[in-house]
Order: C-alpha cells, then structure tokens, then sequence
C-alpha cells in the first residue's frame, strides 16, 4: 500500500519536479520495500527485543519522514517554494506588546484614561516581523529556582528604574550585577508576604492561611500584584493566583510575574468588562494597586462585584483606598452596601468585604441599591462589553456560594449539571488529553531535533529539554490538558484559553481552581513577549480559516510570546497544518509533521522556537 502510494505521489509530481526529486521518489520506495520486507521476514520473531524497539524506532521515525517529504513536495506543487523568512523587527520592539498605543489611541480622540486601554483596530496594519530578544537574553532557570531569581536583561526594568522606585521595591528584591533575586518573606507591606497571608486569613475567621481552601478560597485575582511574591506565596498554599496588572512601558508587573514562572495577564478595570464570566474569582486582592474603587459613579465595585463569587471575599490593602475618613474609606463602604457586600474587618489599613449569598439582595427595595442587570444570558461572552450600571450573574445556575463547595478539587456529576456539560463528553476530554500529554512529552525531547546545534547526539535526555512551566492552551475546551498536567506530576500551570466564538466553557474551567481568559485569536494576546515555554491547540487552525482569519498572524503572535527554545503543539486536520508547516519555516521554526497512525484526517505539527537575534 505504502509503495503504491508513493509511486503514485512521484508519477503526479514528477511532470513538475526537478530530476532530484524524481531521484529522492525512487531512494524513498526502494527503503520502504526494503524496510517493509524485513518487518514482514520470519526472522523478526528471532530478534532480541531490545533491537526490535530499535527497528521499531527507526521505521516510525522513516515514516514520519516520508509524511515531510509529502508536505514539501505539496508545497512545491503549490509554487510556495520560494517562501522567504521573515525579518527581524528592530531593537525598539524587543518588549512589543500590540494594541497598545497611548499616542495612537489619543489622536483616535480617546481620553480619561480609555487611551491605556487595549485598541486592536487602532493598531492594524502593522508590518509582519518576528520580535527579537534583547542582546543578552537568557534562558530562564528552572522552576523553582527560577521563581526566585531571573536574569536582567529578560525584563524591561533597569538598574536606574529600581534605584528611582520606592522603599518597599528595594525591599522586595535585590538587583544584583546581571540577575534579579526575590525575597518572597521580606519587603511586602509590614512584616512580609506570609505574615500579611496568615493576617488576611484571620481576618475571615480563620485560623491560619493553609485553611483558606476551607473557607471556600481556591482562585484568586490579584489585582495591581506588584511583582508577583503574595500571588508565588498563595500558590504554594495551591490557591490558584492570577496577576492581573495595566499594561505598562517599564518595569512591567506581569511581565516580571509571567518571568519568575508565575500566572500573569495584562488587563485593567477602566471601561470595559474583564474577560472573564461573571462569578469567577473566589478573592479579589488589591495592596497599593493603585485603582480608584469609587470613581466612575462605582462602577469599577460593579465589575468586581460581577466577577465575585456568592460568599467570595474583597481585600483591599493600603493608598488605593482614594478617600478616607478616620478609619472608613467612606465612598467606598457607601458603594459597597448597594452591592450587598457586608464589611466584616479592618486591621491598620487592610479592608475586607464579603459578597452576599443572597441573590434576591439585590432585587431589594433599599434606596440606593445597584438593580440586578434585565434579561441576562448565560452564554454571553463578556469581551469588549463596556462596564454596566447593574448587577450580574444573580440569575444564573451558577449561583452557588463558595462556602457550599465540595473540598475535593474533582467535579461532581451534579456540578457538570449545573453547567450543562455531559460528563461522557467532559470526561472523554479528560482522558484524550491525557493520552496526548504522554505522547507530547516523548515528543519534546532532541530526539526529533538531532540536527539542532544546542541539541545532543543519539542519546535521549529525559522530556523535556528545556524549562516548561508557563503553559498555554489556546482552545482549551473543559481544561482537560490542564488536568493532565496535575494527574502527571507536571511542575507548570496553564492559562487556559476558551476562543469567544467558541462554546464559553470558562466557568468550569475556573470552577476547577485553574487560570483561564476569554479571548479572540484574531488578535494578539494581552502579554508581553517571550511569557510562555509552550503552546499547545487542538482543532484552533481549522476553526480560525472557516472564520476567515489569518493563520499568518497567529503564528506570528505565537512566536512573539513564545519564549526561544519554547515549544508549539498543534493538532489540527492534515490542510491546516500543512498551511501552518509552511508558515512554521518563514518564521524559522524547526517543525516535523507527525502522524497519529490511526486512519484519521488529523495531524500534529510538532516545532521548537530557536534564538533568533538577527
């Protein structure tokens, strides 16, 4: 079957190929005969097992081959041959983050603040151009290690910045001649990060921050996290904590966060929504974060109210409370009683507010109170929807106060009801992505990049080569491969991506105690470069050419926040990748094309970014 076919594949190209592609034909059926017969001889079952795993190795390796030498001649028929890389953008988009641009934005008329805002529109049209590392870029040191110290030269901020920023800057890290070490016990708030932990638990009734989980707390969204110790603290209490900061030009938050292994995403409370569905986060944290929680007529309250779970706590810590009256921040404890929070503690400058269980709080008569928002949907995406005036999430199933949630990290049967998920379909994701992680993992080793320089010779290090830990999964369905990551062991996290025009499967993903984020893959991600070590989507390229948008610039984002050495997984339909693989080599990826050998129309394009400086 395998010689037929590839007589067949030489006899349509061969009219439109050079003499040393006819050649390459009759070398590649003369192996396969050869490789077919001593499969097929007696002699087989004689061999010592050891070498029949070597042969084994060496045929699928010899058919992965052939499925490459498929893809290009498929691209030479189709006049792609002459594909030229890409060029290097210029030193000043080292830190490129698209759709931000104050200047653009400012002479497009926005004002009051919108002009930090995120404006994709604003910004097309820009040239095509893969974002350089700085000069003396460094691979990141491994986890854990590399929660605590990062190099320099990886991030935007410089030694001028840090001598020029506050006490408690200096007091949270020490820059030293090339690295940036982080105490995670010293220089946050007063006594430190564990210390400030332990308080904020005792101040919900607690008897200590490892109990948080029994308080109902798993998620937490850390708002304005500086640079990420109290959110790298709640992790190792497993509290999954998301930095969530405005985008800035230097000294970036997230991008220090996203660099020490921590989850991080650019975003704001200004004029619209956040990404996220409503009844999200467990906690909402904001120490020194600077946003002013009463302007905007209460609005921003609004949209931390609609994020908010029934039960779910408000911390606020220090200047960012913008108006004070003895020991009360006044307008916002006004507020805070028309969305039916309860004030519960104070303690020196740190606030706490707790969200009514009470849906039919809001439907109260109390003068004053903020109405419960008309004709709500369930499946609405909240993305680009400006801030509203009313109350979400008070009629959807999900309504369930943190406290009533089972302490097991599992779903439940009942839960997957609650959010209309067939559990033949949640779990078969589950089981599917499992199955695939252990075959990613073979796979991302130097095995299938011998020729790479960095790489070593026949021998097979232990997967993976190179630091994985700051993972993404662009079409992430039900978490699945997120859920795979834990039941293996995995030392990473994954943001976890639902696209809008999918099904909005983001609450049980969040309900999971995992990181996720609406977001249009039409546009760039809300990040800074080089934030992530691996890429992976299942079925996204196919979904994102039947909505007419362009896999060139996907590759191209993908390659922006792809960290050098960093790895793309796709699995898609056998077109869509080959449209993929050939804008893989523009970009200057190493790519292989491997087949999954069960009969189906389905592919995986397996590429590694190299360091490209010019």
């Amino acid at each position: 079957m395998r010689r037929r076919w590839l007589k067949k594949l030489c006899l349509v190209f061969g009219p439109r190929l050079p003499r040393i592609w006819l050649i390459l034909c009759g070398v590649s059926v003369f192996v396969l005969i050869v490789l077919s017969r001593s499969f097929s001889s007696s002699t087989y079952s004689s061999v010592p097992l050891t070498d029949k795993v070597d042969m084994y190795a060496n045929y699928r390796r010899l058919k992965e081959q052939a499925v490459n030498d498929y893809l290009d001649l498929t691209s030479l028929s189709l006049g792609v041959s002459n594909l030229k890389e890409l060029s290097v953008c210029g030193k000043e988009r080292e830190h490129y983050v698209p759709c931000y641009n104050v200047s653009a934005n400012m002479l497009a008329g926005l004002s009051n603040g919108d002009e930090f805002d995120r404006y994709c529109q604003i910004s097309k049209g820009e040239p095509y151009c893969l974002v350089r590392p700085p000069k003396d870029y460094k691979t990141p040191l491994s986890w854990p290690v590399g929660r605590d110290v990062i190099w320099n030269e990886n991030v935007k901020i410089t030694k001028d910045q840090f001598l020029s920023s506050g006490s408690m800057t200096k007091r949270l890290m020490l820059m030293e001649e090339n690295q940036i070490s982080f105490h995670s016990d010293d220089g946050l708030m007063f006594d430190g990060v564990k210390d400030y932990s332990h308080q904020v638990a005792e101040m919900i009734g607690l008897g200590s921050d490892v109990e948080f989980h029994q308080a109902g707390v798993r998620t937490v969204l850390d708002v304005g996290c500086g640079f990420g110790s109290f959110g790298a603290h709640l992790l190792s209490l497993k509290l999954m904590t998301v930095c969530m900061a405005a985008y800035e030009l230097t000294g970036s938050q997230v991008q220090i966060s996203l660099e020490r292994g921590l989850p991080a995403i650019i975003g704001n409370f200004n004029s619209n929504q956040l990404p996220f569905p409503s009844l999200s986060y467990d906690m909402i944290h904001c120490a020194e974060c600077g946003i002013l929680w009463d302007d905007k007529d209460g609005l921003l309250l609004i949209e931390a109210d609609r994020i908010l779970k029934p039960g779910g706590y408000f911390v606020l810590h220090g200047s960012s409370l913008s108006t004070k009256k003895g020991s009360m921040a006044s307008p916002i404890e006004e507020f805070a009683q028309k969305i039916c929070w309860t004030f519960i503690a104070q303690q020196e400058e740190t606030f706490i507010w707790q969200k009514t269980i009470d849906s039919q709080c809001y439907a109260s008569s109390m003068q004053g109170a903020i109405p419960p928002c008309r004709d709500e949907r369930e499946e609405i995406q909240s993305y680009y929807q400006p801030l509203a005036s009313c109350v979400g999430g008070t009629t959807s199933k999900r309504w369930v106060p943190i406290q009533n949630r089972s302490s097991s990290f599992h779903i439940t049967p009942a839960e997957l009801e609650i959010y209309g998920i067939r559990q033949d379909d949640f779990y078969e994701d589950l089981e599917s992505s499992l199955s695939a992680l252990r075959n990613y993992w073979s796979l991302l080793t130097p095995l299938i990049f011998s020729d790479h320089p960095k790489r070593p010779g026949d021998e097979d290090p232990l997967p993976p080569y190179n630091m994985i830990r700051n993972v993404m999964d662009m079409n992430a369905r039900y978490g699945g491969l997120n859920a795979a990551f834990l039941e293996e062991g995995k030392a990473v996290w994954v943001m976890n991506v639902v696209p809008i025009r999918a099904r909005n499967t983001l609450p049980i993903i969040l309900n999971q105690g995992f990181a996720g984020v609406l977001h249009d893959w039409c546009e760039p991600f809300p990040t800074y470069p080089r934030t992530y070590d691996m890429l992976h989507a299942n079925g996204l390229l196919s979904d994102l050419i039947s909505e007419q948008c362009s896999i060139t610039n996907l590759l191209l984002e993908m390659d922006r926040i792809l960290r050098p050495e960093g790895w793309v997984v796709l699995s898609d339909e056998v077109g869509s990748i080959e449209k993929a693989r050939m804008i893989a080599t523009q970009i200057r990826w190493e790519a292989r094309v491997i087949d999954l050998e069960n009969g189906s129309d389905q592919r995986i394009l397996v590429c590694q970014k190299p360091f490209v400086r010019k």
